[in-house]
């Protein structure tokens, strides 16, 4: 399941040159159309708890991919048969507001199951995802290479994979004795927790903080590590251009030793390590003399970041005094709230100060990260 909505979305991003040469936008323009997806996102993420008390977390994730894998697969038939762009805009908001919602049904079932098993395995389903939109950027760049047109591969990638989805999810199902005993225990939990109706957010507001922390790591290496490191280190640029495959790289080996160290250490004491590893890691970037320090800095932040996420939604799914699904989807709203305003953030202080200064939010982010860990159940 994870996997699978990695390798939906990604399959495209190759083919953005493409899709803005057919459009014939300027770079403002497509600046604009490429929020279609991520907006669309943020319009239902709030909705997803609801979609799946209603439906279930296995039919919503089902359906859900079926309507992703059409939304893309709708985006790549417009771009090539002449549709306009107002149908590709409209065919990633329909793609982003799926995938916001089958997003939130896929961590609910990850955060069951690993109650199920007893011991951490959300951070290898993350670490899944991860490999899903790798292997999604390799089938786009493999299609460029073969001149395969942009409508057939979206619709042969996305048919293959909405396929893979409907099944994973038959493969997925929980025996129902297992199921009600796991919703037995989180009766008894919300049961005999406070009764103010404000507890829940004030549980949940800090492990939105610690979300925010972690993906402030990833989009500085998605948006900004190869800028600094070309402009700013004097970095060749076979050089310069590693700067997000060393993060993300980290990153995904992070979350690969996620589940044993948080079965070892505990959650808390891994997202705490994790905190002053991206602090330390966001202390080379600014600081360090040469670019083979800060491309380490880099890598530590994303090493850092790695059990962050996945561990926010695993505290969140928990919640006590929450409905099933509704912390976890919004958390998944908030945090893309905040995955937004990162970027132009970063921008504007690069713009008022320096690139170097702004990257600084790595050792805010670390420090947040350290403070907000203790919040984390510890395991």
């Amino acid at each position: 399941m994870f996997f699978t909505n990695g390798v939906l979305f990604a399959a495209l991003l190759p083919r953005y040159p493409e899709i803005k040469a057919a459009f014939s936008l300027s770079n403002s323009e497509f600046g604009l159309v490429v929020v279609a997806f991520p907006m669309g996102a943020l319009l239902a993420a709030a909705l997803a708890g609801r979609v799946i008390r209603r439906f279930g977390t296995l039919r919503t994730n089902a359906s859900g991919s079926v309507a992703l894998a059409a939304g893309m697969a709708m985006a790549g038939v417009s771009a090539d048969a002449g549709l306009g762009v107002a149908a590709y805009v409209v065919a990633m908001l329909v793609a982003g507001a799926t995938d916001a919602v089958v997003d939130a049904a896929q961590n609910v079932q990850g955060v069951l199951v690993e109650q199920w098993r007893e011991r951490s395995v959300v951070n290898s389903f993350h670490a899944l995802w991860s490999i899903g939109a790798a292997t999604g950027g390799l089938i786009g760049a493999g299609a460029v290479a073969a001149d395969v047109s942009i409508s057939t591969q979206m619709i042969a990638n996305s048919a293959i994979w909405a396929v893979v989805a409907v099944v994973a999810c038959r493969l997925a199902v929980v025996p129902p004795d297992v199921r009600e005993d796991l919703r037995a225990e989180q009766d008894r939990a919300r049961g005999g927790s406070d009764a103010s109706p404000h507890r829940p957010w004030r549980l949940l507001l800090p492990l939105v903080a610690l979300a925010v922390a972690g993906t402030t790591a990833e989009e500085v290496a998605n948006s900004w590590s190869v800028l600094y490191l070309a402009r700013d280190t004097a970095a060749p640029a076979a050089v310069a251009s590693l700067g997000l495959t060393v993060a993300i790289g980290a990153q995904f080996v992070g979350r690969l030793l996620g589940d044993p160290m948080t079965d070892r250490w505990g959650r808390s004491p891994v997202a705490r390590s994790g905190g002053l590893l991206i602090a330390a890691g966001g202390v080379l970037v600014v600081a360090a003399p040469g670019y083979p320090l800060v491309l380490a800095g880099f890598a530590l932040a994303g090493f850092g970041s790695a059990t962050l996420v996945p561990a926010a939604f695993a505290a969140a799914g928990r919640l006590p005094g929450l409905p099933e699904g509704t912390g976890i989807a919004i958390l998944g709203w908030l945090m893309r709230i905040g995955f937004l305003v990162t970027s132009p953030a970063i921008g504007g202080v690069s713009d008022l100060v320096s690139l170097q200064a702004a990257l600084g939010v790595l050792v805010l982010a670390g420090a947040v990260t350290t403070l907000l860990a203790r919040r984390l159940p510890s395991t």
